[in-house]
């Protein structure tokens, strides 16, 4: 067992990751195939009657000020680990999520040094990505402002049985802001619909003494405090080699196509890369990801666009094709993803297979590195967002 020194911003990653409770479906209300695909990508949002997957927004909002830098390893760290922990969500939701960072100092002040990263999306490895560009600076943090700019910017889902969730993480008093009141703040999601779960970093007292607290109890919400100085446990085990191994594997089964095709390849290359150079116990967990249905590249891998109702592999312009497809037939080009997605599948159940077998190993260390009097921020991460999710009738499995 290996221990990274990280600050409590683990939380916020963790509850988001833990919120979403891993989909099987993509995202229901993806941004449109960008002019130049010439596919169309069937939106989910439409299609589903009472008894299909349930949506779930998500919006992580980060304090990347000065004395925050921990904040953003420990998401960086922990947010595969945590959407495996909780990988058992029944039904499987429809997942989107929106990642907002505040009171950097190269930020606007005009807009309370809040900026929106991702809209709602599906898109897990932007995500990352995104969490990877983040530094920390600056010193002023407008929790209220960031709110705000969550529940009004954001396309939320419509849905009447949607789980809709906003996670803030700070470590400075949340009623700084001069032009938001945090109450009527609060209030204004919980109208929406939108729960806010609030995380400070630090002593648990002085969280509820500077309005971490209440913000939760006025949104509808739940409050957690974990102390900085715990830090986050990365648990490396004989599996996690094999696993990155057969990650890679799997990125080569993936038949990129469209304008952004190539782009987003690379990218899918470059978060495993970002979470490999963690530790071994990242760049796992992230395999094991990929092995579910909760990652789905559908915009731009022919593999997972080809099951979406009305793909039409003859609209897909040759130009927009890997050139190993570009002089086949039709019929050829529609067994050649069928091979792809074959080997994928093949793939991808030797990744979860050995994801078990690691799974029991975590959980063994685990208990055995437990430090008496004290629960893990995983485990408090978990109940959280799983009290929550349970009142909208979702179920986990142990």
């Amino acid at each position: 067992m290996s221990k990274t020194e990280t600050a409590a911003g683990l939380v916020l990653i963790a509850v988001f990751t833990a919120a979403i409770a891993v989909g099987s479906m993509f995202d229901g209300k993806s941004t449109e195939t960008k002019r130049g695909d010439n596919v169309n990508v069937t939106n989910a949002a439409h299609l589903l009657d009472e008894g299909e997957p349930r949506h779930v927004d998500i919006a992580i909002c980060l304090d990347t000020s000065g004395s925050m830098s921990q904040l953003i390893q420990s998401a960086r760290q922990k947010l595969w680990a945590v959407v495996n922990e909780l990988a058992t969500a029944d039904p499987k939701p429809v997942l989107r999520v929106a990642l907002y960072q505040y009171g950097g100092s190269a930020l606007a002040s005009e807009d309370g040094w809040v900026k929106q990263l991702c809209p709602l999306t599906n898109d897990l490895d932007m995500v990352y990505e995104k969490l990877f560009e983040l530094n920390s600076s600056g010193s002023t943090e407008y929790v209220a402002r960031v709110m705000h700019a969550a529940t009004t910017q954001l396309k939320w889902s419509q849905s009447k049985s949607a789980l809709k969730i906003i996670f803030i993480a700070g470590n400075e008093r949340a009623t700084q802001d001069p032009s938001f009141q945090l109450r009527s703040t609060c209030k204004a999601a919980a109208t929406a619909g939108i729960l806010v779960n609030t995380v400070y970093c630090g002593d648990e007292v002085t969280g509820r003494n500077t309005g971490w607290s209440d913000a939760a109890m006025w949104a509808d919400g739940r409050y957690a405090a974990i102390d900085q100085k715990s830090g986050t446990i990365a648990i490396q085990t004989v599996y996690d080699k094999k696993l990155a191994e057969l990650s890679s594997k799997l990125n080569k089964t993936y038949v990129r196509f469209g304008v952004s095709g190539a782009k987003r390849a690379d990218r899918q290359e470059a978060q495993d890369a970002n979470a490999s150079s963690l530790n071994t116990a990242a760049a796992a967990d992230r395999a094991t990801v990929k092995a579910t249905g909760f990652y789905d590249n559908s915009t731009w891998d022919l593999g997972d666009a080809s099951r979406k109702k009305g793909f039409d592999i003859r609209k897909v312009d040759n130009k927009y094709l890997p050139k190993v497809m570009q002089s086949m037939t039709d019929g050829d080009k529609v067994a050649y993803v069928a091979t792809q997605v074959k080997a994928r599948a093949a793939l991808q159940k030797e990744i979860r297979d050995l994801s078990k077998l690691r799974a029991k190993d975590v959980k063994a260390k685990a208990a055995a590195g437990a430090i008496p009097g004290k629960i893990s921020l995983d485990k408090a991460l978990k109940d959280m967002v799983r009290t929550q999710a349970e009142k909208q009738n979702f179920k986990f499995k142990e």
